[in-house]
């Protein structure tokens, strides 16, 4: 099985829809070579809800509705192929549904969970790295779980329009887990307004805070990558990423559901030594767009590239691909 389904409950991790531990599941599919990656869904999903439950929706395999704003997060990251090394896909759900302050105090309670389930993982496959992807609150869970969990063997965790603030990365980053982990911030300026909702109605750890888009600490093991950025886009298209030229003025979910956006994503934690940091540092540039920039820029259309788009699909059997030349 290329994905489990686990969630945060009242009485601790459960998996969903069923009675029985989680463990010896989890212990099966972690005989199975590959990355382990752990996803986590942000605002207005709930596991078991009959229209917002995230393992049927972005989290699932198989979506079982249709919407501009659903992807299968595990297909596009290569889970669910048939392959024997492509790894292991945790869906990790949580309750983010009521108001913004209920979803907030949830995540926190999420993440006490989300450091047990990294605990366990460390203790069933020592030494093997886990990765995390996370969207908007989902970011707070993880940020907040690093701080209480010790012996976690983390990878790459990226953030995708991270709904938290850069007092609470630099206490991740402190600690014995983010230490050793790789942030990946991607921003986008299309979610600037969604940042600003969150600046004025919740109340930052640190007074004068701003979101990760704005505050991530600059450091050997962190990256903000702003995705609508036109030299990011030039700079990934060169390696053989096509993400396209059309953007948003407002879009809080562009960090997903932007047209290749997953070839990339599979590629950093797939195959993170084509991938490194400081290559990708030094293809991409180095100050984002100014917040604002996309709500208050004169209206674009689309431009058709007319130039062969190179293939961004990634396996971790092709370690020639044009990334390690080029990032």
């Amino acid at each position: 099985m290329p994905l489990m389904q686990i969630n945060a409950g009242p009485d601790g991790l459960t998996l969903h829809h069923a009675r029985h531990s989680f463990l010896p599941l989890l212990r099966r599919c972690l005989r199975r070579p590959g990355p382990i990656v752990i996803m986590l869904h942000g605002y207005k999903f709930a596991p078991g809800h009959p229209v917002s439950c995230p393992h049927n929706h972005i989290l699932s395999l198989d979506p079982d509705r249709a919407g501009w704003k659903v992807k299968s997060w595990p297909r596009a990251l290569g889970f669910g192929a048939g392959q024997r090394d492509e790894g292991v896909a945790i869906a990790f759900g949580w309750p983010a549904r009521g108001t913004i302050w209920q979803a907030c105090h949830e995540a926190d309670r999420a993440a006490a969970q989300l450091a047990d389930l990294l605990e366990i993982l460390a203790q069933l496959a020592p030494g093997r790295p886990v990765h995390l992807l996370a969207h908007s609150l989902g970011a707070r869970v993880v940020l907040r779980a690093l701080p209480i969990t010790c012996r976690a063997s983390l990878g790459r965790i990226i953030l995708l329009n991270g709904a938290e603030f850069g007092e609470t990365a630099r206490a991740a980053l402190e600690s014995p887990a983010g230490a050793t982990a790789e942030f990946i911030n991607v921003t986008t300026r299309e979610n600037d307004l969604f940042d600003f909702l969150l600046e004025r109605l919740i109340t930052p750890p640190k007074a004068g805070d701003s979101c990760l888009a704005q505050s991530l600490p600059a450091c050997a093991n962190t990256l903000t990558l702003q995705l609508d950025h036109p030299e990011t886009i030039a700079a990934l298209e060169r390696a053989g990423f096509s993400l396209g030229t059309g953007s948003f003025r407002i879009c809080h979910w562009s960090a997903y559901l932007r047209p290749g956006v997953f070839d990339l994503y599979q590629a950093l934690l797939r195959q993170p030594d084509l991938t490194k940091l400081e290559r990708l540092r030094t293809a991409l540039p180095s100050i984002p767009e100014p917040r604002w920039s996309r709500m208050m820029s004169l209206p674009r259309l689309p431009l058709r590239d007319r130039r062969p788009h190179a293939s961004a699909t990634l396996t971790v059997d092709a370690p020639s691909h044009p990334v390690a030349s080029t990032l």
